[in-house]
């Protein structure tokens, strides 16, 4: 298990990006939240498998007008009982 913040850089809003990402985690068993960032990024808190989270990016990626340029990846600790995923704003 591990927790990682994920900023990601593009063409990362308004065009789907929360809601491919709340689908995302919620079919891999990931727990977290997402949140659009006033400088245009997206910041993703993901909490699972290493693998469950490369997926989720995957996933992600490869949602219909979204383009990422850049994704910034910071491990964090853990969030024991940390459970479902949602948008924060």
């Amino acid at each position: 298990m591990i927790r990682k913040r994920l900023q990601f850089y593009g063409r990362v809003q308004g065009v789907g990006f929360r809601y491919t990402a709340i689908r995302a985690a919620n079919g891999l068993g990931v727990a977290g939240w997402v949140r659009n960032e006033r400088d245009g990024s997206v910041t993703i808190e993901a909490q699972g498998s290493e693998s469950a989270i490369e997926r989720m990016i995957t996933t992600i990626s490869n949602g219909s007008y979204i383009h990422i340029d850049n994704i910034v990846k910071t491990e964090l600790t853990i969030i024991e009982g940390d459970k479902g995923f949602e948008v924060r704003y």
